[in-house]
């Protein structure tokens, strides 16, 4: 039997278990500045001490540790006081901890911990020093039998000792003033850096999508010398050439990239095209070395020498050809979230006598005139759902093809609800948001999104019960947690929506469900139960395989058998692979949204640089 869409995960990863609240504070009257004082204070002592134990007993038994980078060059998440003990012994690298009241925001306050107040606890922003750096982070703290202990503690390194980022108080002067010999202009020496003239990239980023974009700009801030290579004609066309009608579904305050965030007239709402000409004004305004209409002809990568032989084509601007070979140190593949498109072969395709039957990654968009034209999208995500919508809109007679279940969330409450407090138009600045956010163990976040998509499922129940009657079928996601969980533990099974759930609900797009497909006929498609659907179109809006799929694409066997399978949770519940070693030195695998590439492109620019530095082996 098939495991149900809700709870199929990635190949070997884990399906974390919902983690548990602890009880509520009963203090009335808190001095949550003197509280979070006193915890730290002890920590201090206990790190002076060097007495891991000590710090240890700080935790509530079930307490969580969670770092990235700072103490151990590594993503982890340590639940419990034995295990944080563990890790601090061998990982003896954190110096000292300081509660930051830059803000109200970061400043020790009574809040509740679980983000919808059933929970009361104490919550601040903390400076970090280690060895490698400095770093910040979030502590929670909560009530229990009158002592205050830690619930949650983490820890994200930012900065390298000695390598900060060339920005604000470090950024480059621009000029030489006064005699010299050389008198080449800005546009000189950016011609020549670009066309990498008599020198080698550090860094050879495949893909200049939103990932290849961030870790670029990332790795440049740290002086690392990146080119991005894309087969496109310019940046921002894979976004292009999606579908007509392409917007983003997420809101822009979730969307901001580092450095350059969209300006305060951006819509809430992205359209594809928009965002693919603030693409190509992101890698202008930030210098960012991007080759388009370039092909990754060879790759090869030699333990002895510890880098990469890789052959390039390239189209120039004049239009002619040429072949550069280079050695860089590490290659990130920042080709997309997943891997080769998944079209299933089925029998009889090269029967159908339509118009057009393709993957939702080759779609153009609908004809602008479908009076009397019929088509089938066989898929029911995102893509599904917008390019369902599009061919009803230009007037085809359309119908969704749906095998099993969608966890479905409104536009609406996505902004208003799940979003809402972190990521909206008066909340705290993004990087604030984003250290809140990704502070929270896996377990934790389960736990906090099984209430939200109570809440969300409130305010959308009258079209998920339209959905149901309409015969198009919802779940809630893994263990009732929601959308957030299944994009995280599957990469798919989820639709934000911006409109076609209404459109299920009146009848106006039909729905197929729960059938398998046996073979495309000459004039439709047939089904297991031996209905059939006739099309001029089908589109198969099917997603995609893992990026290791891809990785054995562009860089062959030997690469692909030596890495990790991509995306998932481990067993500690930090993502697999993604954003970090990936098994194969001088190998990493970048992607993700726009939210997960701001964040974690950070982090691996940062592994980058200590690499470099010889300090993260």
């Amino acid at each position: 039997m098939a495991t149900p869409s809700k709870y199929r995960i990635e190949p070997g990863s884990f399906n974390v278990p919902v983690g548990t609240f602890p009880a509520t504070s009963s203090s009335t009257g808190v001095d949550a500045d003197a509280i979070a004082s006193g915890v730290i204070k002890q920590l201090n002592t206990a790190l002076e001490l060097k007495k891991p134990q000590e710090i240890s007993k700080l935790f509530l038994e079930d307490g969580f540790w969670r770092d990235h980078l700072a103490l151990s060059w590594e993503f982890r998440t340590l639940k419990c006081q034995e295990k944080i003990a563990k890790f601090l012994e061998e990982n003896p690298r954190l110096v000292k901890v300081e509660i930051d009241r830059s803000s109200a925001f970061r400043s020790p306050a009574v809040f509740p911990i679980d983000a919808f107040g059933d929970v009361s606890g104490i919550q601040f922003f903390i400076n970090v020093t280690s060895e490698a750096g400095s770093g910040k982070g979030l502590v929670r703290l909560a009530e229990k039998d009158g002592a205050w202990k830690i619930f949650t503690f983490s820890t994200s390194l930012i900065e390298i000792k000695d390598s900060q980022e060339k920005v604000n108080h470090n950024r480059p002067v621009g000029a030489q003033h006064g005699e010299h010999q050389d008198r080449s202009n800005w546009q000189d020496r950016r011609t020549a850096d670009i066309n990498y003239e008599g020198k080698h990239p550090t860094v050879l980023v495949v893909g200049a999508g939103q990932a290849g974009l961030t870790i670029a700009a990332r790795l440049k801030m740290l002086d690392i010398d990146t080119l991005l290579i894309d087969e496109e004609d310019n940046i921002g066309d894979n976004w292009r050439r999606r579908y007509h009608q392409l917007v983003l579904h997420d809101p822009v305050w979730f969307d901001h990239m580092p450095y350059l965030q969209f300006p305060a007239n951006w819509p809430i709402f992205t359209p594809k095209d928009k965002l693919a000409e603030f693409f190509e004004c992101y890698a202008k305004l930030l210098e960012l070395n991007v080759w388009t209409k370039t092909k990754l002809r060879s790759s090869s990568w030699s333990d002895a020498n510890k880098a990469w032989t890789i052959e390039l084509q390239r189209q120039k601007a004049d239009g002619t050809v040429e072949t550069r070979t280079f050695n860089p140190r590490h290659v990130i593949q920042a080709t997309g979230h997943s891997g080769k498109k998944n079209l299933p072969d089925f029998k009889g395709v090269e029967t159908f006598q339509g118009k057009r039957i393709c993957h939702s990654s080759e779609f153009p968009g609908a004809d602008t005139n479908g009076q009397g034209k019929k088509a089938v999208v066989v898929g029911s995500c995102n893509s599904g759902h917008d390019i369902a919508h599009d061919y009803y809109e230009q007037g085809y007679d359309v119908t969704m093809v749906q095998r099993s279940s969608t966890c479905v969330v409104t536009s609406e409450s996505i902004t208003n609800i799940a979003l809402k407090g972190l990521y909206e138009e008066a909340g705290p600045q993004v990087e604030d948001a984003d250290l809140f956010l990704w502070s929270l163990p896996s377990e934790i976040f389960k736990a906090q999104q099984k209430k939200v998509t109570d809440a969300v499922n409130q305010n959308d129940r009258a079209i998920l019960d339209g959905l149901e009657k309409a015969g198009f079928k919802v779940d809630r996601g893994p263990d009732e947690s929601g959308l957030l969980l299944k994009y995280f533990q599957r990469g798919g099974g989820y639709y934000i929506d911006v409109g076609a759930s209404q459109l299920i609900v009146d009848g106006k797009i039909k729905v197929k469900q729960g059938q398998e497909i046996t073979e495309i006929t000459p004039h439709g498609l047939r089904f297991a139960d031996g209905s059939e659907l006739e099309a001029d179109e089908i589109i198969f809006a099917t997603g995609y395989q893992n990026m290791r799929t891809q990785a054995r694409i562009i860089f062959g066997d030997e690469v692909a058998d030596r890495i990790g399978s991509v995306w998932g949770f481990d067993e500690e519940g930090e993502m697999r692979t993604i954003w970090r070693r990936s098994g194969h030195p001088g190998f990493w695998f970048m992607g993700g949204n726009l939210a997960l590439c701001r964040y974690y492109s950070r982090l691996l620019a940062l592994q980058i640089k200590g690499v470099e530095l010889g300090i993260n082996h």
